[in-house]
């Protein structure tokens, strides 16, 4: 109705996959800069500048309580990628890296 009244044309075009929907949906959780600690977010970028595990990698950087969420809002804003996204959910061993063109 929106589109309609701006003059605009709405289409849907497909359905994402229910994995990568989940794991997108969980993403989101951590979407808020509350959730980026500078010096862990720093860590991780090391760390995930080589393919690893994701809790291997999380440990790698410290504490996990504090560098999971700054993981997971540096998976969000697309400065770290996940392997496999729209096959499983994210787990103790998905594998992460840092996005290409991400060189903080």
């Amino acid at each position: 109705m929106a589109c309609d009244q701006a003059g605009w044309g709405f289409e849907r075009v497909g359905v994402p996959e229910r994995v990568l929907l989940a794991n997108v949906r969980w993403l989101s959780r951590y979407r808020h800069p509350r959730c980026l600690n500078s010096p862990f977010a720093d860590r991780l970028r090391e760390v995930f500048a080589a393919p690893c595990p994701l809790m291997a990698g999380a440990d790698a950087a410290g504490d996990r309580l504090a560098t999971l969420p700054a993981l997971f809002h540096l998976l969000w804003l697309q400065e770290l990628t996940a392997e496999e996204m729209t096959v499983e959910l994210f787990g103790p061993s998905t594998i992460v890296r840092l996005a290409s063109g991400c060189f903080r």
